[in-house]
């Protein structure tokens, strides 16, 4: 079956656009302009993507993003301006996946939505469908690597976001030692940032709320100043 994909926009150029690239890959794509039409829309026709505007009429994109998570697995994409890095952050709080700076390149486009759509259809696998072997253990939690869920010490799943998933895995695979920003954003973004960006530190605060992790004084994810992050558990199964 095709992906699926929703853009949500209320600029006609955008959306023509945005469709435009996704259909010539293959892609099923449908159209809104407002928060209202999207959730009619979704409601009818379930898809595996959404890519929305943050400034959209009445409902705003992070509010949609916010509700959206609440209730649904679905993909989130943000489109951003190239200097909102407050709203870029925000939503990612809120629960989106990734985002995109207009202008758009094609290529990126193309590449995070045929990435994420991977993930959010593995992490939809019925548990039996999960390869053996696709576990990491830490103190007491467990990383389902096919379906993108933290398991708890007392056996409650939690779903991770795209990005929360990225950067846990990240940090699984180098366990001990001291990751800086760059090299964290390299690894989960793989596209070049700014300085003052915070996505990291966002993600980050995310991580260690899902994992109980005191933030004051926290014993999974420990800040180093000045240098970055270092995951302080050891880690067993393989990757």
């Amino acid at each position: 079956m095709a992906p699926s994909v929703l853009i949500v926009d209320d600029d006609p150029l955008i959306r023509e656009l945005l469709q435009s690239y996704l259909e010539q890959e293959g892609y099923s794509v449908r159209c809104a302009s407002t928060a209202e039409q999207a959730e009619a829309c979704l409601e009818e026709h379930p898809v595996d993507l959404v890519m929305l505007d943050i400034r959209l009429p009445g409902k705003d994109g992070l509010t949609l993003t916010r509700e959206l998570r609440v209730r649904s697995e679905v993909g989130i994409i943000l489109i951003t301006g190239r200097n909102d890095e407050i709203d870029r952050i925000v939503g990612l709080e809120c629960g989106a996946d990734d985002y995109l700076s207009k202008p758009f390149n094609p290529r990126e486009l193309i590449s995070r939505a045929k990435n994420l759509i991977r993930r959010v259809r593995h992490s939809q696998q019925p548990a039996g469908l999960a390869p053996a072997g696709q576990l990491r253990q830490f103190d007491d939690w467990t990383l389902d690597v096919d379906r993108r869920r933290l398991i708890a010490p007392d056996g409650g799943e939690t779903l991770l976001t795209h990005g929360e998933f990225q950067l846990l895995s990240v940090f699984l695979r180098n366990a001990g030692h001291t990751l800086s920003r760059d090299q964290l954003m390299d690894q989960i973004r793989n596209r070049e940032w700014l300085p003052n960006d915070r996505s990291i530190d966002v993600l980050v605060g995310r991580l260690r709320r899902k994992l109980d992790d005191d933030p004051a004084n926290p014993r999974l994810i420990i800040t180093i100043h000045g240098t970055g992050y270092l995951f302080g558990a050891p880690v067993s199964g393989r990757p």
